[in-house]
């Protein structure tokens, strides 16, 4: 008794010397109490699943955390946040919708230090940790029962099938062949999602819209966030960007959050290639404005993309009058809910786009990304 009363001693004066202090000489006192007591590691390693365990209280998920400390830390951060996210989530017999992927893709591996380091590195992590704020959740704690169950009807053949499609758009070196697969692709995820729909309203379903999150990176991110609204308006979701962490909340029902993240990543690795392409091609002409290039590329690209995909999204449906009312009725659902989420919010604007050949050569990657059957429309102009 008296020896764990020691060991939280220890792990208490060095979190007062420096889990809430900024400079380096606090943090070091805090690492030099808890390298000269191995016998604290383990109660370390127990208020760090503590602090992992706010943070889901607190509406973060798995992917949120990691992406944070990738971001603000180092890699060897990375793995022992990792480290502690699989520890704290093992004791739980259920855990919620999505997380079982996001567990899966945490980065294993451990880190080699010796005790100084390893304390340090340990603080820098939980300080972060600690000064995580609530922010709004996107589905139930872990152990908690989900509100109703998630449909599993359509899924995996459509889904697998969208997938194979934006591989191949990937993939191929050939424009005209990228642009035909992902056309297909778009007009898949459409029909894919008047088909829940329709089948939602025979079978009177209680679904309800969900959220997920997904991450916004830098550079160029507010380009990045301008392309996942542009890719959610068109398959009946709303994106709401969170600049300061990094990832935009995307509102929908769950198959149409599915097929958002899987052709918003698709569309990103394609013009992101493009626009390399693209830039290789101005620098071999003795051009040198590399970031106002990428800068005016991607949100010329994702400015034109986001009219290509609401002109499929809005032929698609056409073709399907008698859904109308459901349509509308998920519609307002959806909005409900994003404003119940974010009573707050701001309009992302196309900004910051000054070049005009990385306008131009971004518009015209966009129309061979293109996501209908319709002729290419004429070039696009910096905003004004």
């Amino acid at each position: 008794m008296a020896a764990g009363h020691s060991e939280g001693g220890v792990v208490e004066r060095a979190f007062a010397a420096a889990l809430y202090a900024g400079d380096d000489a606090a943090l070091d006192t805090g690492a030099s109490l808890l390298a000269a007591d191995p016998a604290a590691d383990a109660e370390l390693d127990r208020r760090g699943e503590e602090f992992v365990r706010r943070a889901w209280q607190r509406g973060w998920q798995p992917a949120d955390v990691v992406r944070l400390v990738r971001r603000d830390l180092e890699e060897h951060h990375v793995r022992l946040a990792s480290a502690l996210i699989a520890a704290e989530t093992r004791g739980y017999e259920r855990l919620p919708p999505r997380w079982a992927a996001q567990l899966a893709e945490l980065p294993g591996g451990g880190w080699r230090a010796d005790r100084f380091s390893y304390a340090t590195a340990v603080l820098e992590l939980y300080r972060l940790l600690a000064r995580l704020p609530a922010i709004e959740p996107v589905g139930p704690p872990p152990g908690a029962a989900p509100p109703h169950a998630v449909p599993v009807h359509g899924e995996p053949r459509m889904l697998a099938r969208i997938r194979a499609l934006l591989a191949k758009a990937e993939a191929t070196g050939y424009p005209e062949e990228a642009e035909a697969l992902t056309a297909k692709a778009q007009e898949l995820m459409a029909r894919h999602s008047l088909d829940e729909a329709a089948l939602a309203a025979r079978t009177h379903s209680p679904d309800e819209p969900g959220a997920v999150r997904i991450g916004v990176d830098a550079p160029y991110e507010t380009a990045k966030a301008i392309l996942l609204d542009a890719v959610a308006s068109a398959n009946r979701c709303r994106a709401v960007w969170n600049e300061a962490f990094g990832f935009s909340t995307v509102v929908g029902f769950e198959p149409d959050l599915e097929v958002v993240e899987l052709l918003y990543t698709s569309l990103l690795v394609q013009g992101t290639g493009a626009m390399t392409k693209a830039e290789a091609e101005q620098r071999k002409g003795g051009r040198k404005r590399t970031k106002t290039f990428r800068q005016s590329f991607l949100l010329a690209y994702a400015h034109r993309l986001g009219d290509r995909l609401a002109s499929t999204s809005r032929r698609v449906t056409a073709e399907e009058p008698t859904l109308l009312p459901v349509l509308a009725a998920r519609d307002v659902a959806v909005t409900a809910r994003a404003d119940r989420m974010f009573p707050e919010t701001t309009t992302t604007r196309v900004r910051g786009a000054t070049d005009e050949a990385g306008w131009h050569h971004g518009t015209a990657a966009a129309d061979r990304a293109r996501t209908d059957h319709g002729h290419p429309p004429g070039r696009g102009r910096l905003p004004r």
